[in-house]
């Protein structure tokens, strides 16, 4: 059986982070591919050569995007296998290489497990509020009352509210079936029975604000979700109450937030912020109840190799005839999300 050619299109940087070498081995049986070379650009005529003898492009952060005159070029190409979310952001015009019947798929699976974990966590350190008191105990050196200080703390029976059952959305709700929680869903997409199914109770978004103890963001950034946590959604979280983002900073009015926080009244776990990073002089910085981390709640170090092995998972399928387990509707890419 002959071998689909196939190249790599990435910062060449992110090849020996993202496959080791055994899925690069796998790569090699699997399709035609020269793991050596990474085109890092499409300018030149060696790339251009490269892409116009490739049935598998396999694309990942940084890829050079395939634009309207290069299709000429692109004739032999029928997949798209994406080392991240979404396999259309290395393609100018998606749709026209949708129509051309050229399938996709992307890794967002693979990556949505160490966001989850780590969501997890912050949600779990969040209601027994573990890093303001280890702030505490650190300043004090004292024990404090264990039976009196800690009124409304814990996990037991707390309320959790999930802004969107994306795919990262759906795997913090997994996470959370273990535990006496109570959790709370807005998603628009969803019925109450689609929810239920998740292991959490579809709300109004309002509704879940006001009655979160931790409020978790997952939703997509599209121009309905741009700014969807303001200043009213703000205010309406109880005292004491924790928002984490690990979705898209603009999702959250930055002035609005930093108002909140700065009087004290909740605390934010921030892994993305609108600008990113925040600015050199930003309150967020100096604030006691916010954590800032530098957008690592997706892979990185060793969980990149899940990609890795996701990727040479589909490039195997492909080749054999088999279809994607992760498919990307290109056509349905093209078109921007909204809900």
């Amino acid at each position: 059986m002959t071998r689909p050619r196939a190249v790599l299109a990435m910062n060449p940087r992110l090849v020996h982070a993202v496959f080791d070498e055994a899925a690069l081995a796998r790569l090699r049986r699997a399709a035609d591919i020269d793991t050596g070379q990474v085109l890092a650009e499409l300018d030149s005529a060696r790339s251009r050569d490269a892409l116009a003898g490739a049935e598998i492009l396999v694309a990942g952060w940084d890829a050079p995007v395939v634009r309207a005159e290069h299709l000429p070029g692109t004739e032999r190409l029928r997949a798209v296998v994406y080392a991240g979310g979404v396999a259309a952001t290395c393609l100018e015009d998606p749709a026209a290489f949708a129509a051309r019947g050229v399938v996709a798929a992307n890794a967002r699976a693979a990556n949505s497990g160490p966001v989850a974990e780590y969501t997890l966590a912050m949600i779990l350190l969040a209601n027994k509020r573990v890093l303001a008191e280890e702030r505490r105990y650190r300043a004090s050196r004292t024990l404090p009352d264990h039976f009196g200080a800690y009124a409304g703390r814990g996990n037991y029976r707390q309320t959790v509210g999930i802004v969107g059952a994306s795919t990262v959305g759906r795997a913090v709700l997994g996470l959370l079936r273990p535990f006496d929680l109570d959790v709370l869903l807005y998603d628009p997409t969803l019925t109450a029975e689609q929810a239920a199914a998740l292991g959490a109770r579809l709300v109004p978004l309002d509704e879940l604000m006001a009655h979160s103890r931790v409020v978790s963001l997952h939703q997509p950034l599209t121009p309905a979700t741009r700014g969807q946590i303001d200043a009213g959604r703000l205010a309406l979280m109880p005292d004491g109450a924790t928002l984490v983002n690990t979705a898209r900073g603009a999702v959250v009015d930055q002035d609005a937030l930093l108002a909140e926080v700065r009087t004290g009244r909740i605390d934010a776990v921030l892994d993305v912020t609108e600008p990113e990073p925040p600015d050199p002089g930003s309150e967020l910085w100096a604030l006691d109840n916010v954590v800032l981390t530098p957008h690592l709640a997706g892979s990185l170090g060793g969980e990149l190799h899940r990609i890795g092995d996701a990727v040479a998972d589909e490039v195997e399928r492909f080749a054999t005839g088999r279809p994607f387990a992760h498919p990307e509707d290109l056509a349905a890419s093209a078109r921007t999300r909204v809900w």
